[in-house]
């Protein structure tokens, strides 16, 4: 993915899952980028263990949401 990140916000894009934490999972989406899926918008439905449905190593569809404040992306999958 050689574009211009802020070019692809909106996009669906495949990344793989670099981290599973309690509040969500980091996916890789390009060799400079990575960003956050929030455990909100992992499923339509509520989760409380995220390990359950996401294991890092996975490859998964994920919308660009944006840059949030930290200059990071936001991320989601139940979006896509």
């Amino acid at each position: 993915m050689s574009e211009n990140i802020e070019n692809l916000i909106g996009q669906v894009v495949e990344g793989e899952v670099t981290n599973v934490t309690h509040f969500g999972a980091f996916v890789k989406v390009n060799d400079e980028e990575q960003g956050l899926v929030h455990i909100s918008e992992i499923a339509n439905e509520f989760i409380t263990d995220i390990a359950s449905v996401i294991k890092v190593g996975d490859t998964v569809k994920v919308k660009i949401l944006g840059k949030n404040n930290k200059n990071q992306l936001d991320l989601s999958i139940k979006q896509t």
